[in-house]
């Protein structure tokens, strides 16, 4: 099966797409700063997921895998300090959150999964 069919990249897209979108609220001042680290951070989870799928040892996909999850924490903490700091609300991030929660527990389960395997 090719990534591109996955549920978990499909819905890390999803949520890289709902980042963008949320992004553009930020202020001109931020496009260097927060815009630009949330935008590389939402990018960088399906990019993990797609590289990762693509390796043949099950210790380079885990290790891909770590790294989505571990961009999906930094996502998760920089929509959080934008919702502190008034530029984004909780009603405009309740859907990304959602989709992060269901991305994470995807990885947690695949990367469990190869642990066993």
């Amino acid at each position: 099966m090719h990534y591109r069919n996955t549920v978990v990249w499909g819905k890390a897209m999803e949520m890289a797409c709902e980042i963008y979108r949320l992004a553009k609220l930020l202020p001109n001042e931020e496009k260097y700063g927060l815009r630009s680290q949330i935008t590389r951070a939402a990018v960088s989870v399906p990019s993990n997921i797609a590289e990762g799928w693509t390796r043949e040892s099950k210790k380079e996909k885990s290790q891909f895998l770590s790294i989505a999850q571990g961009s999906l924490a930094e996502l998760e903490t920089q929509v959080t300090l934008c919702e502190r700091i008034g530029q984004f609300s909780e009603a405009e991030t309740i859907h990304v959150r959602a989709r992060m929660e269901e991305v994470s527990r995807i990885l947690t389960t695949m990367r469990r999964n190869l642990r066993s395997h």
